[in-house]
């Protein structure tokens, strides 16, 4: 069969006109002003679940997260989530969620909700106890070490390295040398 250029654009034309009658060539409803995700914040972050880093994007409204997708702009994720992340929208949005401290007093068998400060405060203080019970300031050669040997830190696979850079430099400044990080473990 021997089609010209010519030929091939009358057919095409002359199909696409016929089908127009059969077809339904009104312009499509755009449903656009409907999505929920029109008005909401943007913001990107990264999955707190697990060392791979994958890139998020939450949109929220009045301070709620609305929703929750994978970043397409992201060099590691490319916008793909694994079943953790994609279910990350229902762990922010769920109601039993615990979103206040607790505490359980030594022998206690109940916890009880505290005030934040109340528990920042505490923390602060058992580890400023502890930093100064376990300071070293020379070891058994007498060369001086200023380490804390009662404490270590586990890092955090969700924080991104502006993040780590701070947590180190606090960890280092309290004279820890075991840090660790998740993405190692």
């Amino acid at each position: 069969m021997d089609v010209s250029r010519r030929g091939f654009l009358k057919f095409s034309v002359g199909s696409a006109l016929l089908g127009g009658i059969f077809v339904n060539l009104d312009a499509a409803k755009s449903y656009a002003a409907t999505l929920p995700i029109r008005y909401a914040k943007e913001t990107q972050t990264i999955c707190p679940f697990c060392a791979v880093g994958c890139g998020i994007i939450v949109y929220s409204r009045n301070g709620k997260v609305i929703n929750t997708e994978g970043d397409p702009d992201h060099p590691i994720n490319e916008g793909m989530l694994c079943s953790k992340g994609a279910a990350l929208y229902q762990v922010v949005n769920n109601p039993t969620r615990i979103t206040r401290p607790r505490y359980r007093a030594p022998g206690s068998r109940e916890w009880k909700e505290v005030e934040w400060d109340w528990a920042l405060d505490q923390i602060a203080r058992k580890i400023k106890k502890t930093r100064d019970e376990s300071f070293v300031r020379k070891n058994s050669k007498g060369l001086v070490v200023n380490r804390c040997d009662g404490i270590a830190s586990v890092g955090s696979a969700a924080l991104d390295n502006e993040e780590c850079y701070i947590f180190q430099k606090w960890l280092r400044s309290l004279g820890l040398v075991y840090i660790e990080h998740q993405a190692r473990i």
